[in-house]
């Protein structure tokens, strides 16, 4: 889905309304003053003075402000503002909590982030990542979040489901790092769901703000700013399976594949069901599939 963001100016935006008054539609979000369903586009006109379009025709609606396609994609992907981007490590995986990282980068870090070789923490090993996030957390300011085992089974038992609990970390995270201070120009998500998705869950939540985000896929491949994010939620994770594994006395496997039921279930012999609640994520089938193994 196409995301364009502006800054207009009053007049511009009063013309706006004018023009599309029929397909004025009220929001619940307190920082959107004026929101518009067009033909396969969303307009959200935010107190801030930023406007946002979303859909499939998001191109054409700007283009009411003097929005030029190939300039803007031109640069989109460039790094020339300072930026706020967050990722998420752990939602694939059984066993371990989830980290959520927003890191606050500008220009003038990225030949330091470069020279460090910060990427998409998939295309590094553990081993590279863990030498190197030290000096991003003594750099870069950035908010990091760790939902355990334990208070993640808690949070989907209230009524949460897997992606509105990444909505809410996401969100928080980034909430806490604005508190600091830092004033980004934009704001990206690795995209995990759609935007759609996203505000929706988004209305459950009481930390708001009114800088407009975008979620784009494979983020942490484009903006510095997301795979730093990516790295520290990588570390965040891993030392977070370390310290269970310690714990319980069973190495804890990442990812959710047989591995992880087998360690399940000599878990589930060894301790009980108490040892899975504060060690893994207990809706992913890999709770039924090591029940199964210890039957036999």
């Amino acid at each position: 889905m196409e995301n364009i963001t502006l800054q207009p100016s009053e007049r511009q935006i009063q013309d706006f309304v004018t023009q599309y008054q029929t397909q004025l539609v009220a929001s619940k979000n307190l920082y959107v003053r004026y929101l518009f369903k067009l033909d396969k586009a969303t307009v959200s006109v935010y107190t801030s003075g930023k406007v946002l379009f979303q859909g499939e025709k998001a191109e054409q609606a700007a283009q009411f402000f003097g929005y030029q396609a190939s300039k803007e994609k031109t640069t989109s992907h460039r790094q020339n503002c300072p930026l706020i981007g967050t990722d998420e490590v752990g939602n694939g995986s059984y066993f371990g909590g989830l980290a959520i990282v927003a890191s606050f980068v500008t220009p003038e870090q990225h030949d330091f982030l470069r020279k460090l070789g910060v990427g998409d923490s998939k295309t590094l090993t553990d081993q590279k990542i863990r030498q190197i996030v030290p000096l991003l957390k003594e750099k870069i300011q950035h908010q990091a979040l760790l939902l355990s085992p334990k208070k993640y089974n808690q949070v989907i038992a209230s009524g949460y489901n897997a992606v509105s609990v990444k909505v809410a970390l996401h969100n928080q995270a980034i909430y806490l790092l604005l508190q600091t201070g830092v004033q980004p120009e934009k704001i990206v998500i690795d995209a995990f769901t759609s935007g759609k998705n996203y505000q929706k869950y988004l209305q459950q939540e009481s930390n708001r703000f009114s800088n407009p985000i975008t979620l784009e896929e494979k983020a942490e491949g484009k903006y510095l700013a997301v795979a730093v994010s990516s790295m520290i939620a990588r570390d965040l994770f891993l030392e977070n399976l370390e310290n269970l594994s310690q714990e319980l006395g069973y190495e804890l496997p990442s990812g959710a594949g047989r591995k992880s039921d087998k360690v399940a279930s000599q878990l589930l012999q060894a301790y009980g069901m108490k040892s899975l609640e504060v060690s893994a994520k207990l809706h992913f089938k890999n709770t039924e599939k090591a029940k199964k193994l210890l039957e036999r």
